[in-house]
């Protein structure tokens, strides 16, 4: 009798944040209570009210409001960043791991000197390159995380290529590509989904600093990680400028790591 899956508490509080946060940024995308580049000297440094529930910063905007388009943009900058990340990183983990010669030899030699820099260096130098924006942000941090999806990719793979139905599938005939991509990668997918959850988080977080730094997301376009930048001076006087922003990043980043988990 096969027995039931129990999850974990962290699991089941995991999904319940991260529900949360795609039911937030999926309303930010529809519709936000107040126009996000309005700016009213009446309601300068607004402290959080029924009218606006997150208060307003020193323009007098909607935090609620921007928060919740800052969330999409970071949103879409880490899936987007994962998304070319990963796919670059399996074709070459895949490629290195199953064939090893002189194709792992050249492409992981790259790889490694690619990897010995932080990513987010990478970005900066990939920014002070090609200019800031959201684009841009996306090549640079993407590139920057191919080489950990490739090894980790590879290990695995270089794990399955001596495996008995492998063998078999070779001497039975079948395409090499067919090989890697039906036989081989399926396997590798629980591996490859966590570590899919933890780039997500490193994404989101190196988005945060860069538009910090005022080099990620641009103004009037609204980013989590520009408003902490802008609510450094207010920190004091207004700590609802900085604590939601600050605190929408932390539950991104807190409900995908209890998932990732899976819940052992």
């Amino acid at each position: 009798m096969k027995r039931k899956k129990i999850y974990s508490p962290n699991f089941i509080i995991g999904l319940a944040i991260t529900a949360t946060m795609l039911l937030l940024i999926l309303i930010g995308f529809i519709h936000t209570p107040y126009d996000i580049t309005k700016m009213n000297s009446a309601t300068k440094l607004a402290a959080p009210s029924l009218q606006h529930l997150m208060g307003c910063d020193n323009f007098g905007r909607d935090i609620f409001s921007r928060v919740l388009k800052g969330m999409g943009n970071t949103f879409v900058i880490a899936a987007a960043t994962v998304s070319i990340g990963s796919v670059c990183g399996v074709i070459v983990g895949a490629f290195t791991g199953y064939f090893g010669g002189w194709i792992d030899e050249v492409l992981m030699r790259i790889n490694d000197v690619v990897f010995a820099f932080p990513s987010i260096l990478l970005a900066l130098v990939f920014v002070s390159i090609f200019g800031t924006g959201k684009y841009n942000v996306i090549g640079a941090l993407g590139i920057a995380f191919i080489p950990s999806f490739a090894r980790i990719v590879r290990g695995e793979f270089i794990k399955y290529r001596e495996m008995d139905y492998v063998k078999s599938a070779k001497l039975a005939g079948v395409p090499q590509l067919r090989i890697i991509f039906v036989h081989i990668l399926p396997n590798t997918m629980p591996v490859l989904l966590s570590s899919i959850m933890i780039g997500f988080n490193n994404a989101v977080l190196a988005e945060a600093g860069m538009s910090y730094l005022g080099i990620g997301v641009q103004p009037p376009s609204a980013s989590l990680g520009s408003m902490l930048s802008e609510s450094q001076t207010y920190l004091f006087s207004a700590p609802w400028y900085a604590l939601f922003p600050g605190l929408m990043i932390i539950l991104m980043v807190l409900g995908l790591s209890l998932i990732a988990d899976r819940g052992r």
